[in-house]
């Protein structure tokens, strides 16, 4: 339930696809569209920020109610009439959604999760998101067929159906336990894990972990204690164990969207008229296509992630996103320079799309919510966790806004080389920076963090077992 904001998120991705072509006004140029696309994703920010103060102050539950109400409140200003005004009012609410949703939902269920399972339930959101934009792909294909503004309308409205489940489904969501414990509400704290533990006494070891991360006594059980403002999450960030998480998660949302994929993905009809795809239901299909290649990767994934580990997950995806996107950039080169059709580039062209969505879903795409969401130290999660949405949403709207100049002035086929260099840069930080954390509790995520380079770690644990095999050399000789 908790995802279903996801779902929300992705359906506006899907729906806005296309979104010129029910504007009902004419006089939309590229730069509307392109402004549109990217200062609603600046707005994101604010989302962002209003949801980490209301996370802190009145509980998660209640802040995923509220990232609804920002969608409902949008898609029904979108939906009045069409037009680029009410068009851009209604994202401006619908982006303050998508600040909420980025942030909350991993956040949420993160918390709630146990280690061994946390990696398949915390990839939920982005699943959902992949799979509310193919609704929207293949709500757009649909309604395209209507009279157009009643298609438009109906587009729209459709994106509530999930909004009233969601709102049933908060009756029965149970309140974050890590959060009730920074209020101090022990009692309800341990009732909630009750609920969500399998046994017991699984229970009561989840809450006394929780306790110790928050500087609660083990010894107190009263069911409500006065806590202190470092456990409510105004805690301090100077020390080298959170750096690194900071280099890390904000790594990782930046290198997701510098490495081009909300790019592509939104202009990947340019790529498909390059490739010789020409009408307009074509090419939609083209994109019903690689979304749906990307929702069945990132299901894959999902059962990888507790299994295999985030960091070979993540290592392979770049490395595949890399080979794709120098495919992509040399077809398109090839294109660009030749005067008679070339089909052999044309279809690797097409084939490199599918393949850089895939790659990018079995490791990128998930790993980088469930990452922000999991390493951070319970006093500042919701804190950290809004500083790499903030970063991956600026990011994005500046490509947005700024990739019809890139892309005259370099080409279609520069801008896939650009993008895989970026991504090569990705590989080599995350190779240096990324500790692996699967299968551990959120509470011991500390002691993973503070070594800012692989090798220095590498170093370290090479000088401890020499120290070791000193030392037990040494004692076999004492006792011979």
């Amino acid at each position: 339930m908790a995802s279903m904001t996801s779902l929300l998120l992705g359906y506006d991705i899907g729906v806005m696809s296309n979104v010129e072509v029910y504007m009902g006004d004419q006089s939309i140029t590229d730069e509307n569209v392109e402004f549109l696309m990217g200062i609603t994703k600046v707005i994101s920010l604010l989302g962002s920020a209003m949801a980490c103060w209301t996370s802190n102050r009145i509980g998660h539950r209640r802040t995923i109610i509220l990232a609804g109400a920002f969608f409902f409140i949008g898609f029904l200003l979108m939906g009045i009439r069409p037009g680029y005004f009410y068009l851009l009012l209604g994202r401006l609410f619908v982006n303050i959604g998508v600040g909420y949703a980025l942030m909350i939902g991993p956040v949420y269920v993160a918390e709630i999760s146990p280690a061994f399972s946390r990696g398949f339930l915390t990839s939920l959101p982005e699943a959902f998101i992949n799979l509310g934009t193919l609704l929207g792909y293949i709500s757009h294909y649909v309604f395209s067929k209507f009279r157009q503004d009643l298609g438009w309308r109906v587009m729209l409205y459709v994106g509530a159906i999930p909004l009233v489940l969601l709102t049933f489904g908060v009756l029965i969501m149970p309140e974050s336990p890590r959060w009730l414990i920074m209020q101090g509400r022990l009692g309800d704290a341990k009732r909630v894990l009750v609920r969500i533990s399998d046994f017991e006494e699984e229970a009561t070891l989840r809450l006394a972990e929780i306790k110790e991360a928050a500087g609660i006594p083990e010894a107190c059980n009263d069911d409500v204690v006065k806590v202190t403002k470092q456990s409510t999450g105004e805690g301090r960030w100077r020390s080298s164990s959170v750096y690194h998480m900071l280099l890390c998660a904000v790594g990782m949302h930046f290198f997701q969207q510098a490495s081009g994929i909300d790019t592509i993905l939104l202009y990947s009809p340019c790529i498909f008229e390059k490739a010789g795809i020409t009408s307009h239901n074509a090419k939609l299909l083209m994109t019903i296509a690689v979304d749906f290649v990307k929702t069945m990767f990132i299901l894959v994934a999902t059962f990888l992630l507790d299994r295999a580990g985030r960091r070979p997950l993540l290592l392979s995806s770049i490395g595949g996103m890399i080979f794709s996107l120098a495919s992509l950039g040399t077809c398109l080169t090839v294109i660009d320079h030749s005067h008679a059709k070339v089909k052999w580039a044309m279809a690797m062209c097409i084939t490199s799309v599918l393949s850089y969505v895939a790659f990018f879903s079995i490791g990128m795409g998930p790993i980088t919510l469930l990452y922000s969401s999991e390493i951070f130290p319970l006093r500042l999660r919701v804190q950290g966790c809004a500083i790499g949405v903030a970063v991956n949403q600026v990011v994005s709207g500046l490509l947005s806004m700024k990739f019809i100049l890139v892309y005259r002035a370099i080409t279609l086929g520069g801008v896939a080389f650009m993008f895989s260099a970026i991504a090569s840069v990705a590989w080599l930080y995350f190779y240096m920076l990324m500790p692996e954390t699967k299968g551990r509790t959120l509470e011991e995520m500390g002691h993973l963090f503070g070594k800012y380079t692989r090798w220095r770690s590498t170093a370290r644990e090479m000088e401890m077992k020499r120290n070791n095999d000193a030392t037990e050399t040494a004692t076999r000789g004492n006792n011979a």
